[in-house]
């Protein structure tokens, strides 16, 4: 078994064995192909996505945990977050240039749930409709600019 392989069935048990809070992995979508996961999250109690329910893909390539997986929200109920385009890409520096192979599906569950919860107000980042025409389906080709560390 490659160590991919084997560092995802590990991820996989820690995951339906001690989730965080509000976050679930579709246990079907890891059996059918183990390297694309299907995870639903709910939004954190007290927060502007409070009960409001998403779904995120993961993919991991063959060199992961060495490389970042790519990580979209999923379905008709993506966030409207500053940090979340309406094609599902998420800029959050730990899914590109910040990733440590230190890292798990949990904790990118737990950034995720982090970055929605602080959020103040509902809205698209400021360049969506130019982003969603011309990127990449694979947000992990996007260059991103981190300017704004206060939502």
């Amino acid at each position: 078994m490659a160590s991919m392989e084997k560092r995802l069935q590990k991820e996989l048990q820690a995951m339906t064995k001690d989730p965080p809070p509000g976050v679930q992995v579709d246990q079907e979508s890891c059996s059918r192909v183990m390297n694309e996961w299907i995870v639903d999250l709910e939004g954190a109690t007290g927060t502007l996505y409070e009960a409001e329910k998403f779904q995120l893909q993961f993919k991991f390539g063959s060199k992961y945990p060495f490389d970042s997986p790519q990580v979209t929200f999923l379905g008709p109920n993506i966030p409207i977050h500053p940090h979340v385009y309406s094609n599902g890409h998420i800029c959050l520096s730990i899914l590109t240039e910040d990733w440590s192979p230190a890292l798990s599906v949990q904790s990118v569950c737990l950034s995720i749930v982090s970055m929605l919860s602080s959020c103040t107000e509902k809205k698209r980042p400021p360049d969506n409709a130019i982003y969603v025409k011309t990127c990449s389906k694979n947000p992990k080709k996007t260059r991103w600019w981190y300017h704004d560390d206060t939502v």
